[in-house]
């Protein structure tokens, strides 16, 4: 979906640094710390993060960011415990 939308493949893969890697601005930087909360066992959206979001998005936006998080959660989980395989919707370009 992402190269679909025109991010570049090396965009993605930098994805495992989005912290330190110059390719994200802040605001994505923001929604991808969010995400994390939200996803790694261990975290939580704390009260700082949440102020940062709402300082950056509408009410209708958090919702809705909040949503997709989830459903991609719900449905990686799902998946994993079903064994169901990668569909492979993306691969490099070049190989």
């Amino acid at each position: 979906m992402g190269s679909e939308l025109g991010i570049s493949d090396e965009k993605l893969l930098a994805l495992l640094d989005w912290e330190s890697s110059p390719l994200f601005d802040d605001t994505e930087r923001l929604v991808l710390e969010y995400a994390d909360s939200m996803t790694i066992t261990g975290r939580d959206v704390s009260d700082e993060l949440f102020a940062r979001l709402q300082a950056s998005f509408d009410a209708d936006a958090i919702v809705e960011l909040t949503e997709v998080v989830a459903w991609e959660n719900a449905s990686s989980k799902f998946n994993r415990a079903l064994r169901v395989p990668s569909q492979s919707l993306w691969k490099r370009t070049g190989d």
